[in-house]
C-alpha cells in the first residue's frame, strides 16, 4: 500500500537528559521494505471463452491475473496449470513473461465430429510459496469454455500406404487394388471421387467412383521406376463440400519376378598373346536382369559350329562364371567365339552371343593387336572360296582367268593371305 519500498524516520537525540540547556544532533533512518508473497494472483474474470477451427492448433486464449506483490519478483509472476477438462492432453498453458498472462494453446488438433465443446478448469499460483497465514482462494481458479467449429476436412485413406503384391507381365487391365477412403466429416454426408495424382510409369487407372485401380500397361519389375522390386502411385481423393478438400494416399506394388529376361555373358571381347603358353583367355560371367530362381545357376557352353570343340574349350568356374581356353595355340586374327548362356528360371531362356577374341602379337610386355582387325578363314568358308574359284576356272577361258581373279575380290573381301591361299 505504499507508494515506495523505503521508509525514511528522522532521529534526535538530547543529551543532558533532554534538558533545554542541552545539545541536540539529528540522523535519518531509511527502512527498505523487502516484499513477501503475501497476496495471491486472481484471475481478473471466473470464465474465459475461446473458438477454435478443428484441425488448426496455436493459441486460442489468454488469461489475465492480478497480483499486488513486487512485479520483479518470485512472489508476482504466475505459473498456470490445467487441473481438469485435458485428458487427451490436447491443451497446454504457459506463461507471457512479459505481462504475467497465461497463454492457452491447442497443441493436439481438436476432431469436432469427436467434440464440439471442451471446459477446461486453471489454476494459477506464484513462482514463490505463499507466506503461511495465505492461501490460494476460489479466484485463483477460472474456467474456460473453448468452442470447435466444423472445418470441410479431407479424405483420410486407409491404410497408407496400401501394400499389394502382383506378379510382373500380369495382362492389361487386371484387378490390383481398390482404394478405401473416408470423409472424417462424417455429419455432411459427402461424396468421394478418386484420381490419379502421380503414376511415374504410367501403368494403372482408378475408377473415379468405385477407386478401382487397373493396370494400363505391362508391370515390368526390371523397369528403372521399379525400387527394390517396388512400384509406388500416388492418389488424390476430393470430396464435394464447401470448400472441396482433397487427400492423398499412396499404393506399394510389390512385384513378383518372372523369368522375361534372356540371360547374358561378360565380357564379350577377350584379347590373348599368339604365343602366350598360357591358354586361358577370359572369364566369362553369366548375368540376368531376373532375380533368384529365374537367374543363376547358369549353363554356358560353346555354341554350335563345325570343328569348334577341337579349338576352344568352357570350363566351369562356379554358378555363374566359366573359364574360355583354348586347346592349341592360334594365329594373329580376330575370331567370334559362338556362346550360349542357359539361366535357372521356369521355363529357362536361353541367349545366344559372340565373344570376340583377338590374338595379338605380344613383344616386351605389349600387346599389339592392330594387324588381328580380320576374321579368321574357316574351313567353310575356304570351301565356298574354293568353289567360286572352281566356276571361275570352268567357265572363263585359260587366257582370261587372270582377269577373272579380280572379280573373285570384289565379290569376298578377304585377307591377303587367303586371297593367296
Amino acid at each position: 500500500t505504499m507508494p515506495s519500498h523505503q521508509y525514511e524516520l528522522e532521529i534526535v537525540a538530547k543529551d543532558m537528559a533532554g534538558s533545554d540547556v542541552g545539545l541536540t544532533g539529528t540522523s535519518t533512518a531509511t527502512i527498505t521494505i523487502a516484499d513477501k508473497n503475501d497476496q495471491p494472483p486472481e484471475f481478473t474474470k471466473p470464465l474465459f471463452q475461446a473458438t477454435v477451427d478443428e484441425g488448426s492448433t496455436g493459441v486460442i486464449v489468454n488469461l489475465t491475473v492480478e497480483d499486488k506483490d513486487d512485479p520483479a519478483t518470485g512472489a508476482w509472476r504466475a505459473v498456470y496449470s490445467i487441473i481438469n477438462g485435458n485428458p487427451g492432453q490436447s491443451f497446454e498453458i504457459h506463461t507471457n513473461p512479459n505481462n504475467n498472462e497465461g497463454m492457452l494453446s491447442v497443441v493436439k488438433p481438436l476432431d469436432y465430429e469427436i467434440s464440439a465443446f471442451h471446459t477446461l478448469l486453471i489454476k494459477v499460483e506464484n513462482e514463490d510459496p505463499l507466506i503461511p497465514d495465505v492461501a490460494y482462494g476460489p479466484s485463483s481458479t477460472a474456467t474456460v469454455q473453448v468452442t470447435v467449429l466444423d472445418v470441410n476436412e479431407g479424405p483420410i485413406f486407409y491404410p497408407n500406404p496400401m501394400r499389394v503384391t502382383k506378379r510382373e507381365n500380369i495382362p492389361i487391365g487386371s484387378s490390383v487394388a481398390t482404394l478405401n477412403a473416408t470423409d472424417p466429416d462424417s455429419l455432411q454426408h459427402q461424396t468421394i471421387k478418386f484420381a490419379m495424382l502421380k503414376d511415374p510409369a504410367g501403368w494403372l487407372s482408378v475408377h473415379p467412383v468405385k477407386g478401382t485401380v487397373n493396370t494400363t500397361a505391362i508391370l515390368d519389375r526390371e523397369s528403372p521406376f521399379v525400387l527394390d522390386n517396388t512400384y509406388s502411385a500416388v492418389f488424390i481423393a476430393t470430396d464435394n463440400g464447401n470448400p472441396i478438400a482433397t487427400g492423398t494416399g499412396t499404393l506399394v506394388i510389390n512385384l513378383e519376378d518372372e523369368n522375361d529376361n534372356a540371360p547374358y555373358v561378360h565380357p564379350t571381347t577377350a584379347k590373348v598373346c599368339e604365343d602366350s603358353k598360357d591358354l586361358n583367355v577370359v572369364i566369362l560371367e553369366g548375368k540376368d536382369n531376373d532375380i533368384s530362381p529365374n537367374t543363376d545357376p547358369f549353363k554356358i557352353e560353346l555354341g554350335k559350329q563345325v570343328g569348334i570343340e577341337k579349338t576352344w574349350k568352357i570350363t566351369r568356374v562356379n554358378n555363374t562364371h566359366v573359364q574360355v581356353s583354348l586347346l592349341h595355340s592360334l594365329q594373329r586374327a580376330n575370331y567370334n567365339l559362338p556362346v550360349i548362356v542357359t539361366d535357372a528360371g521356369t521355363p529357362p531362356l536361353t541367349n545366344s552371343t559372340e565373344v570376340k577374341v583377338q590374338v595379338c602379337t605380344c613383344k616386351k610386355n605389349k600387346m599389339d593387336c592392330n594387324g588381328a582387325n580380320t576374321l579368321h578363314i574357316s574351313l567353310a568358308l575356304l570351301l565356298s572360296i574354293s568353289f567360286i574359284t572352281l566356276f571361275y576356272v570352268l567357265q572363263v577361258p585359260d587366257d582370261g582367268l587372270l582377269a577373272a581373279l579380280p572379280s573373285v575380290a570384289e565379290v569376298l573381301p578377304l585377307h591377303p593371305e587367303a586371297l593367296r591361299a
